[in-house]
């Protein structure tokens, strides 16, 4: 059971969310390589899923009845690295190892490597596919945990994805939500001018899906969704949560450059002070 959002931890998840955009910009200069607008569009509902909504625990990774949160589109794990060092899966410093030679904190997550991390992810358009044989395992083994697909919306342009929701029009599993990151944004633009989605909430649901529509940024509006996604029996339910790509750091706000490019040490400190003046706590060594 998911608890309802009192004001102070409202606040609680906003601090802890700037606090994960300023881990990301310090992990990204350091690596020198990686993706700015997909991780920072995403912090509040990393801080969300791992201080509040997820059934888990940091110190025992493996508990078979934890909740799973699988994430599709690999390259925004900055955000996840953040948010799981900061609930205690590891320590905060291995953030700064992140992309290097032997690291636990791979450019895309690796399962085997990392406590924590669900499955192995890269190649997009995968993540539904594998979180329904996860959440079907889990109605088979009779067990009630939750499971969690983050998805981007450019991998939407993948026909496997397609594929995986058709199999939930035929069977539906409540137990599994999927939660869509619509950016609209991709690594060549705007996603609308790529290849079009929408209307995106009509074609979910005329594959027999349950679909909601959330603002990503609201932290409240987000838990409130997930809330009532779990409380559909009938039918597997998709979150379309709308967030600002590059969200917190004004010159990196819905601009697509900033998909798979990580900042310099000018702008880092410019995202940083940005950042600081937002609130939350400051870990930062850029002050």
């Amino acid at each position: 059971m998911i608890e309802e959002l009192h004001d102070k931890k409202v606040k609680f998840l906003e601090e802890k969310a700037n606090e994960i955009r300023q881990l990301i910009i310090d992990m990204l200069l350091e690596a020198g390589s990686g993706h700015s607008a997909g991780p920072l569009g995403m912090a509040d509902i990393f801080s969300a899923f791992y201080f509040h909504i997820l059934r888990h625990d940091p110190q025992n990774p493996d508990w078979p009845d934890r909740d799973r949160l699988i994430l599709s589109n690999g390259h925004i794990c900055p955000v996840r690295y953040a948010a799981m060092a900061l609930a205690g899966y590891f320590p905060v410093e291995e953030l700064k190892t992140l992309r290097k030679i032997n690291t636990r904190l791979q450019g895309h997550p690796h399962r085997t490597t990392l406590p924590g991390v669900e499955t192995s992810s890269g190649p997009l358009g995968e993540g539904i596919s594998q979180a329904i044989g996860i959440a079907y395992a889990g109605i088979l083994d009779k067990k009630d945990y939750h499971v969690y697909c983050i998805t981007s919306d450019g991998e939407h342009q993948e026909g496997n994805t397609w594929e995986a929701y058709m199999w939930l029009g035929k069977n539906p599993l409540p137990n599994l939500t999927i939660i869509i990151d619509r950016n609209y944004i991709q690594i060549d633009g705007v996603t609308e001018d790529v290849m079009p989605l929408e209307p995106l909430k009509q074609k979910l649901e005329a594959f027999g899906l349950h679909v909601l529509e959330v603002d990503g940024h609201n932290i409240r509006a987000f838990v409130d969704a997930v809330r009532t996604a779990r409380s559909e029996w009938r039918r597997t339910s998709v979150i379309i949560a709308y967030t600002i790509p590059g969200k917190g750091v004004s010159f990196m706000e819905k601009k697509f450059e900033w998909h798979g490019k990580p900042p310099n040490k000018e702008e880092a400190k410019k995202a940083l002070d940005e950042l600081r003046t937002l609130g939350g706590k400051i870990t930062s060594e850029h002050q």
